[in-house]
């Protein structure tokens, strides 16, 4: 990519972008184009990065290896039986595999019921008793943190640090060698 469309596309995509200065911007486009080569067009379908090799990075750079997580978004991963909806008992069957029983506890199955009561109460703006994508994406967007309301789905803090230190590294930087 020339340097006059990457400045175009840089101050394209930082204008809506609230989270990536301009350099990081720049870096993560730089990235993508250094994976997958130049993008191309055919019969009107963008040729980019496919569904392997986004694994293969997601596997190599961060770690990860739950096929389920690495073949859905956030969302589908808690929609376990896919019919559009986090329910309660998808609730309840996700947060019982992530979270650590304690030892004191008599039924620890009544404290996570009461974890999905209170997680339902919080993310479930339509009041319909589930999840919808529309409830979750509006309570994600209110609170990040939610992403991961009922267990791991994204990679872990190091892994994600480690990855920023290495895409956002000034090449300008004097480095000791």
């Amino acid at each position: 990519m020339n340097r006059k469309k990457l400045q175009k596309l840089t101050d394209s995509l930082t204008k809506n972008c609230k989270h990536f200065s301009k350099f990081e911007v720049k870096c993560l486009i730089n990235l993508f184009y250094n994976l997958v080569g130049e993008v191309t067009e055919r019969q009107g379908v963008i040729i980019g990065l496919d569904r392997n090799a986004f694994r293969n990075i997601l596997h190599m750079t961060f770690g990860m290896t739950d096929d389920m997580i690495l073949d859905r978004d956030c969302f589908e991963v808690f929609d376990l039986n896919g019919d559009s909806f986090i329910s309660k008992e998808e609730m309840f069957h996700m947060l019982k595999n992530s979270l650590l029983k304690q030892p004191s506890e008599e039924d620890p199955d009544e404290g996570i019921k009461d974890l999905v009561e209170i997680t339902l109460k919080k993310m479930d703006h339509d009041h319909d008793g589930k999840l919808s994508f529309a409830d979750y994406e509006q309570a994600v967007r209110e609170e990040n943190l939610l992403l991961e309301a009922f267990g791991p789905c994204l990679p872990d803090p190091k892994s994600q640090s480690e990855f920023e230190a290495q895409v956002f590294k000034d090449p300008n930087e004097f480095n000791e060698v």
